[in-house]
C-alpha cells in the first residue's frame, strides 16, 4: 500500500502537508505523518529540519484533506 498525501488544518497555524499510513478511524487519537512541510514544501517552521515523522494529536485537527497520488489519474467524460 502507498502512502497517502493528506493536507492537515490545525487551527491557528499553517497546514502541514505529509504522507500518512492510512487514514484515521473513530477509534483514532493521534495522527502519524512522515515527511512534515508546509504547502509549499517548505520547512515547518516550529519543527527542527531533520524532523522526518511527527506524531500530532487529531483533538488538535479541524480537517484533513486527501490529495490525489501521482498514480492517479482524472478521467473526464468521453464522447464518441
Amino acid at each position: 500500500m502507498s502512502a497517502i498525501t493528506v493536507l492537515i488544518h490545525i487551527p491557528n497555524e499553517e497546514s502541514i502537508m505529509g504522507e500518512i499510513e492510512k487514514l484515521p478511524g473513530p477509534q483514532d487519537t493521534i495522527l502519524i505523518v512522515e515527511n512534515p512541510r508546509r504547502k509549499s514544501g517548505k520547512d515547518v517552521h516550529y519543527l527542527e529540519a531533520d524532523v522526518t515523522k511527527v506524531i500530532i494529536p487529531l483533538a488538535r485537527v479541524t480537517i484533513i484533506e486527501v490529495l490525489p497520488s501521482e498514480e492517479e489519474e482524472l478521467l473526464g467524460f468521453i464522447r464518441d
